[in-house]
């Protein structure tokens, strides 16, 4: 969940370096540091919190002689946010320097080996373990690439590392496993980073190194090297992201910015996908009769890709009449799962680098299942294991609360549905048509609900004070209430949970009184529109303050609700697209009126690359 960064070559490294953390500031962190290689040996500076501490303690030195040197972001797993466990980490002879990106498993044990060997250690982090161990390995090895490969083999666990040595200046080592690393090319020298934004503007072709692989880095050379130290031979591939892709085009935010991309989002998908013949889903590698022959879909996910799946889960039982089981990936992983055949298992991933995915997929692989990875990211780890990838094609993702993501998750899950529900003669045609062309409308839809964003900031303005917030729905907008509660926990911090309506007797209705808002999402043509607005009836008995999410012009609404916020009529099934948009824009509106750090929200992470 930490991030990485390395350069050599003849630009200005510190500046290169700072501008590659800010490219992985998405992932989350609460310190940050850089190692330089100078004339003089090694340079290292480090900071707790935000970069702009690492950048007030760089000022105003001269760092003119450094042509090489890494960085990293830490999100803090093994030791606290200290400025002890900060990277990058030091060998005790003072000659290596490292930055780690991951868990090493084993760290105790070959923490105990070293302290018999007579070695001391300063933090409390895995990491230090390791560049300790490259030290042990450099007194045999006649390179560091040698002691990184020793190193390597000896530890388990998922890691990216970057490593310098004073006796060997003008080089960085690199190796990965488990977690991402891309190589990149550029006309003042050559990088390495664990994600592209950190290479935007410098680096013109890249490289995916794949696991238990080295690359010794030159400004002139990259040798790359497998766990038998043969030389590998890999292709650059150009590297078109531009930086201006990683600005905010005049939102306040990311996540306002990635909002609004929405719509655009949803019908270049569509436009892909969806014709006048119907569905064609080109990256999904199953034929005809292994359609017809599927007993039941496992959907494996996390956070908001869980949520996504969850919609999934009743657009696909719904439309295609196959079983569905959604599961937490973390849980999906430590289970047993008796059927294999005829079993489609997906994985869900907005990174692509969501370690307890990563596995669920891998051993779904392995049991001889179908594997479908769906991800924002078709360069990534999880698409390794997966027999067929659909891609989201949401674009960089920079702000760490998931939007557009999973708005394209869930497009995805509707032309899933869709697609198998077309082949396997589930709908008929009629029916199926009359969805299409209700989904094509959409995106024109939720552009409609955007340009009326002032009536759900009136709304957040009323319930910035709320320390607490209750989302209910029934069917398949549970996944919608679910979805809007987390994006409001992750960005304002308000306590927010979201249940089925059902539910809301059976214990939840004890926090309600007058102080706790309770937000239904309410859309007609559902067979429980009746029942929720019975359980929101139970809500105002008891004096909660009520908010009300729908397509509904019924007048009954307003003697319930002190509050309406109306998105425009689509077909219930499809309403998760369009009641998702005003509870985000809730989330949003709110955090930002109490001035929380919309886009680098406290203790989270985008890329997840620890189970």
């Amino acid at each position: 969940m930490c991030g990485i960064v390395g350069y050599v070559g003849s630009g200005e490294t510190v500046k290169i370096l700072c501008r590659g953390l800010k490219g992985l500031e998405y992932r989350g962190y609460d310190s940050a540091g850089i190692a330089l290689s100078e004339r003089k040996g090694i340079n290292v500076v480090k900071a707790v919190g935000k970069l702009e501490n690492l950048e007030q303690k760089l000022s105003g030195q001269d760092f003119s002689t450094a042509g090489a040197g890494i960085g990293h972001i830490r999100w803090a797993t093994h030791g606290g946010a200290t400025l002890k466990n900060a990277h990058p980490h030091v060998s005790e002879d003072g000659r290596t320097v490292l930055v780690h990106n991951g868990i090493i498993e084993n760290y105790k044990e070959l923490k105990q080996n070293l302290q018999n060997k007579g070695y001391h250690f300063v933090s409390e982090t895995d990491t230090e373990v390791v560049v300790q161990q490259i030290e042990e390995e450099l007194k045999e090895a006649a390179s560091p690439t040698e002691a990184v490969l020793k190193t390597m083999n000896k530890l388990r666990g998922a890691f990216a590392l970057a490593v310098m040595n004073t006796d060997f200046p003008g080089k960085i080592v690199v190796a990965k496993r488990n977690a991402p690393l891309i190589i990149g090319q550029g006309k003042n020298g050559n990088m390495a980073a664990s994600d592209l934004p950190a290479m935007a503007g410098e680096v013109e072709r890249v490289i995916y190194l794949d696991d238990d692989e080295l690359a010794e880095i030159s400004e002139d050379e990259i040798k790359i090297v497998n766990a038998a130290g043969q030389v590998v031979s890999k292709t650059f591939k150009p590297f078109n992201l531009a930086p201006e892709m990683l600005s905010k085009r005049g939102f306040a935010h990311f996540m306002l910015k990635e909002i609004n991309e929405q719509p655009g989002i949803v019908r270049r998908m569509l436009q892909k996908y969806l014709s006048e013949k119907g569905v064609q889903l080109s990256g999904l590698n199953l034929s005809w009769e292994d359609i017809r022959n599927l007993t039941k879909i496992e959907v494996a996910a996390c956070g908001t890709s869980l949520h996504a799946a969850t919609a999934g889960k009743y657009l696909i039982e719904d439309l295609a009449g196959i079983t569905v089981e959604v599961e937490p990936a973390s849980e999906y992983i430590y289970r047993k799962h008796p059927e294999s055949r005829n079993v489609l298992v997906i994985g869900v991933s907005q990174s692509g680098e969501t370690a307890d995915t990563i596995t669920a997929v891998r051993q779904a692989k392995e049991r001889g299942a179908h594997v479908l990875a769906v991800t924002n990211r078709e360069d990534s780890s999880i698409v390794r294991y997966a027999d067929s990838v659909i891609g989201l094609e949401a674009g960089i993702e920079v702000s760490v609360a998931a939007t557009k993501s999973y708005t394209a998750q869930l497009a995805v899950f509707y032309l899933l549905a869709l697609y198998l529900a077309q082949e396997r003669q589930a709908l008929d045609e009629d029916c199926l048509r009359q969805t299409e062309q209700a989904l094509q409308a959409v995106p024109s839809q939720m552009e409609e609900i955007l340009a009326n964003a002032a009536v759900v900031r009136r709304c957040a303005e009323k319930y910035q004070d709320a320390r607490d917030f209750i989302y209910v729905a029934r069917g398949v907008n549970i996944a919608t209430a679910m979805e809007g509660a987390l994006k409001l926990k992750e960005i304002s911090y308000i306590n927010a949970s979201g249940y089925p309506a059902g539910e809301l007797k059976h214990g939840p209705i004890a926090l309600l009184d007058e102080k706790m808002p309770v937000l239904s999402i309410l859309m007609p043509g559902s067979q429980n529109y009746d029942k929720l607005l019975s359980n929101s009836q139970e809500a105002k008995a008891r004096q909660a303050r009520m908010i009300a999410v729908t397509s509904s012009a019924d007048r009954q609404l307003e003697n319930l609700f002190d509050d309406i916020i109306r998105v425009p009529q689509v077909p219930e099934l499809l309403s998760p697209l369009t009641a998702n948009i005003p509870l985000q824009l809730l989330a949003y509106y709110m955090a930002e009126k109490l001035g929380r750090d919309v886009d680098k929200p406290r203790n989270l992470a985008k890329s997840v690359t620890v189970e």
